[in-house]
């Protein structure tokens, strides 16, 4: 996801659908993207592990769309708190359930 440095302006760009390591059929290139970035925009990079993580009152997935509104609700802070938040809010969603898969957000402020 790549926010514009207004922090209101979600533009997502979509990943392949393929695994990076294990390979059981034929191997297809990856597909490359070109953005314009200017000082103040902010991209995020993400492995599934936190949308579908399992937690909350109900035990449901957390969901991409809870992930978006969690992103877009830090914005006004500096990127530096970032990683605390969401880690905080990763181990709140998730309650007792355990952790099902590895985790990886990574976010850079231009």
């Amino acid at each position: 996801w790549m926010l514009s440095k207004d922090k209101l302006t979600l533009k997502e760009i979509r990943g392949d659908k393929q695994p990076i390591g294990n390979y059981v059929s034929e191997l297809k290139p990856f597909t490359s993207h070109e953005m314009k970035m200017e000082k103040g925009d902010r991209i995020y990079l993400f492995t599934d592990g936190y949308i579908d993580q399992f937690g909350g009152p109900r035990g449901k997935k957390f969901k991409s769309q809870n992930f978006k509104d969690l992103i877009l609700s830090i914005q006004s802070r500096p990127i530096k708190k970032h990683e605390q938040f969401l880690k905080d809010s990763f181990v709140s969603w998730k309650g007792e359930y355990e952790q099902i898969d590895d985790i990886c957000v990574l976010g850079v402020e231009f």
